[in-house]
């Protein structure tokens, strides 16, 4: 069963613009799903993850491309970057629009050249795991929340309850999990991790130490939703603090992770400035973190983590799927007397998220909102406030605030 993706209309703008399309992310987020949907009859379709398809590209690409002509889906392309010369001479030659379709399981050193090497002839959009607003089908535009917006997403959007929250954030959004029925998530993320490690990290990231890099990233599981601390995250993993930086850096850049950035202006003084750390897909992160039961999810001292971390994952997506880089950041100040989860920036506009996985929270819960008036100083103006929680229905907490059902996302 196909899962129709947010992402198909950036896809197909960027083939009628661009001679070559090319699709980032994780492994089974479902790339070349997506592209196949999209495929006319007369387009060719080629995986490199089959050996000696790889050999061809590799060894005599010239070879491979008049095997396989345009229009053709090329799959896993990192794994022939020599390929990447003859693909630009030939675009440079003769190219039309939309002539190659590209994915790439990870946006390591061969991604880099893609957009390096034929800028101005390739467009880049990156897929993540499926959102809820996909799995549902109300494929919601970008999280934006000002009250028109909110009160057309809430009637669009399906409610769920607290024991459905949480086992939506068990299961997480690999399609496989969705468009079939697996032994169970355990199962397949299992499996999935194996194969990360196996063929994503060993071959590509020139990760020698498959069992080290899986204990990083389960302590990196214990980092979810804070800030990053590459001393304490090398200490308990047995590596050096540039190994787990080089290594960080191999999670954000194959789609597993992202670093939310801490928002930086003139006008606001002495603010932290460490990233913090978000899984892109939490029922990853429950199984990096050995959660394989709802209820038990649910009733975790921490829950309040998986909880924040799938709000964020979400309005990540939300803009990600509309091929746009997210917009999105935090705010701290330096005492940390005063914190706000997502702030994201539109047009001019700093819209101020706090997430609280109370049912109702109180208006307290947008007390420190009032710590980035000072942008006003500096030009900027400040939307509508929202508080993502476990409401059943959008309601206000005050002055331009508003309590926002995770569930509208």
């Amino acid at each position: 069963m196909y899962i129709q993706r947010k992402l198909e209309s950036k896809v197909l703008e960027l083939s009628g613009s661009f001679p070559a399309v090319m699709i980032t992310g994780a492994r089974q987020v479902g790339k070349t799903t997506l592209l196949k949907h999209l495929a006319g009859a007369d387009r060719a379709f080629v995986t490199l993850d089959i050996p000696e398809n790889r050999i061809m590209a590799a060894d005599a690409p010239s070879v491979f491309l008049q095997k396989y002509k345009p229009p053709v889906i090329i799959d896993e392309f990192q794994y022939a970057p020599t390929l990447l010369p003859y693909i630009k001479a030939y675009v440079d030659e003769r190219g039309c629009p939309g002539d190659f379709w590209l994915t790439g399981s990870q946006n390591f050193a061969s991604m880099k050249n893609v957009s390096e090497s034929m800028a101005g002839r390739v467009g880049i959009a990156n897929l993540f795991s499926l959102s809820r607003s996909e799995i549902t089908g109300s494929l919601h535009a970008e999280y934006e929340p000002n009250l028109e917006k909110l009160i057309s997403r809430q009637a669009a959007s399906k409610p769920m309850n607290r024991a459905e929250t949480f086992a939506s954030i068990l299961r997480g959004g690999m399609p496989s999990l969705h468009s079939k029925q697996p032994a169970s998530a355990q199962d397949y993320f299992g499996s999935y991790f194996q194969t990360y490690l196996s063929r994503d990290i060993k071959d590509l990231a020139q990760v020698a130490d498959e069992l080290s890099f899986y204990k990083f990233m389960r302590v990196c599981g214990g980092y979810a939703t804070a800030h990053v601390d590459f001393t304490s995250i090398a200490n308990k993993t047995g590596i050096t603090a540039n190994k787990a930086k080089q290594w960080m850096s191999v999670l954000v850049s194959s789609g597993i992770a992202i670093l939310l950035p801490a928002y930086s202006s003139n006008a606001l003084k002495r603010v932290v400035k460490t990233p913090k750390l978000f899984f892109m897909d939490t029922g990853l992160l429950c199984y990096l973190r050995g959660i394989d039961n709802a209820g038990v999810l649910e009733k975790l001292a921490d829950s309040g983590v998986f909880f924040e971390n799938y709000a964020v994952s979400e309005v990540y997506k939300s803009y990600a799927n509309t091929g746009r880089i997210p917009p999105l950041f935090y705010y701290r100040d330096a005492n940390n007397r005063k914190e706000i989860d997502l702030l994201i920036e539109r047009n001019g506009i700093l819209y101020p998220v706090e997430i609280k996985e109370n049912i109702r929270p109180g208006a307290n819960a947008s007390r420190h909102f009032s710590a980035i008036a000072p942008v006003v100083d500096a030009g900027m103006s400040i939307g509508t406030g929202s508080v993502i929680c476990s409401s059943t229905e959008l309601y206000p907490l005050g002055h331009d605030v508003w309590a926002v059902p995770h569930w509208m996302i």
